[in-house]
């Protein structure tokens, strides 16, 4: 299984980023697909995450500015990031969960400054 992020890169505060991920090599639409972000000197955290009933869970942090979707189709899950702060600066992480197993991409860095 293949987890390929894209769509981070540098913004100011206040502005917005999508990033994707698409996965291969296994049956997608079997998954929970997560967003975990990791900023330097803390732990790794959930963002979202998004089960195969399309049932959503957000950090609290979050909340509000920020959107998960997925397309089976593409076999590609979304994180739609607005109204960014200089707290969410992180690697981000896509995650795909199927009972014991997890999978994870290589990461995306989100810069937000001024």
């Amino acid at each position: 299984v293949q987890l390929v992020e894209s769509g981070g890169g540098s913004v100011h505060p206040g502005g917005s980023l999508r990033l994707s991920c698409r996965v291969s090599g296994s049956i997608f639409i079997a998954y929970t697909m997560g967003w975990y972000r990791q900023a330097p000197g803390k732990q790794r955290e959930l963002v979202a995450d998004i089960t195969t009933g399309d049932r959503i869970n957000y950090a609290d942090s979050v909340k509000g500015r920020f959107t998960i979707s997925r397309d089976n189709a593409k076999n590609t899950v979304y994180l739609q990031m607005n109204n960014l702060k200089p707290e969410d600066t992180a690697v981000y992480y896509c995650n795909a969960k199927i009972s014991a197993l997890e999978y994870w991409g290589q990461g995306t860095q989100v810069t937000v400054s001024s």
